[in-house]
């Protein structure tokens, strides 16, 4: 292990934070699709976001089976954790844990709200993902340089 790498529960609760992750996927002939998303992890859990049913990475993510996701810090000193994973559709979202919840993690209660509204036609073809972390690298630049 690095000096820089994180321990099991530091790479847990830093994966627990609050940051938008770039979800990427497989794309046949192609460079993999990163997309940046929310998402909702637990330490010892699944990473959980959302999207479109009919969606390109949706699509990708049937056919692939697997996928990663990748978080970090803005600012230094850098922290980062990359995981990778068999990931799956799991049915229909429970709106107030998977959605509503996310918009007022990543938003804000009154801006989320908005978003709410302005998201409720697209609603119905939404789906839950759920990625099943199996292999992790990371990195605690604060580690090295205090």
């Amino acid at each position: 292990m690095s000096k820089t790498s994180m321990t099991k529960a530091e790479r847990e609760a830093f994966l627990a934070e609050t940051h938008v992750g770039v979800f990427s996927v497989t794309e046949p002939e192609r460079g993999p699709l990163s997309i940046p998303v929310w998402y909702h992890y637990e330490p010892g859990g699944v990473v959980r976001f959302t999207t479109g049913g009919g969606s390109k990475k949706a699509t990708l993510m049937r056919a692939s089976g697997r996928a990663s996701i990748l978080v970090q810090t803005e600012a230094p000193p850098y922290r980062y954790a990359s995981v990778e994973g068999a990931v799956r559709i799991a049915g229909e979202p429970d709106y107030e844990r998977d959605v509503r919840a996310m918009a007022v993690k990543y938003l804000g209660a009154e801006m989320a709200e908005a978003y709410l509204v302005s998201i409720a036609t697209e609603y119905q073809d939404i789906v839950l993902v759920e990625l099943t972390p199996e292999r992790w690298f990371t990195v605690d630049y604060a580690k090295a340089f205090g």
